[in-house]
């Protein structure tokens, strides 16, 4: 995941922004590209998110256990491909800050995250006999070698001055020229 993350100078500023990411009050914004097109095309995720019984490493979501988790999603553009798989650029806020989370709530959602290999974002080609298309998805998997996953913004209390802070990463010109390969690919760029 590329962007932007917050790392304490001392042990004050590490309690005081821990606390503040307990409380859920730091504001985070998420980049990303999923494959497929979710409905509705805004709207909010809740669930429970433990670690996987098939992989420690990995996170999943839960029915019955795990800590609770909310990520806020938005559509910024839907990428349509005339009857082959289709991706869409999303924007996210998280409400909690659950390890993977989002990685975790786009797999359950069937939409993993544009080559997230660990997460079934690099599932897709398999089975697929559009030789065309098939050569373009892996070409753009060279373009952006990583889950497509950027972290935009992050705004919190100082944990000093007490003011509020935010900052603003721009996209890194991989995710920038994938969605630019695919725009360019899409026939028809409306929602």
């Amino acid at each position: 995941t590329s962007g932007l993350l917050v790392i304490a100078k001392n042990n004050l500023a590490h309690s005081n922004l821990g606390n503040q990411f307990n409380k859920h009050t730091i504001e985070r914004k998420y980049i990303m590209l999923i494959w497929g097109v979710i409905r509705p095309l805004e709207g909010k995720i809740i669930t429970k998110i433990s670690r996987s019984k098939k992989n420690r490493q990995l996170m999943e979501v839960n029915d019955l256990k795990g800590k609770k988790a909310i990520t806020n999603y938005k559509t910024i553009k839907v990428f349509n491909i005339e009857d082959i798989p289709r991706i869409s650029l999303i924007e996210c806020t998280l409400e909690t800050g659950r390890t993977h989370q989002i990685r975790a709530h786009f797999k359950y959602l069937g939409h993993p995250l544009f080559n997230d290999a660990e997460y079934g974002g690099d599932a897709i080609l398999k089975g697929t006999t559009f030789s065309k298309y098939k050569q373009f998805v892996q070409n753009c998997f060279k373009i952006c070698p990583r889950q497509a996953l950027h972290a935009k913004s992050l705004e919190f209390e100082h944990p000093t001055s007490k003011k509020n802070v935010s900052f603003v990463s721009d996209l890194p010109d991989d995710m920038k020229n994938l969605v630019e390969k695919w725009r360019n690919y899409s026939k028809n760029q409306k929602l």
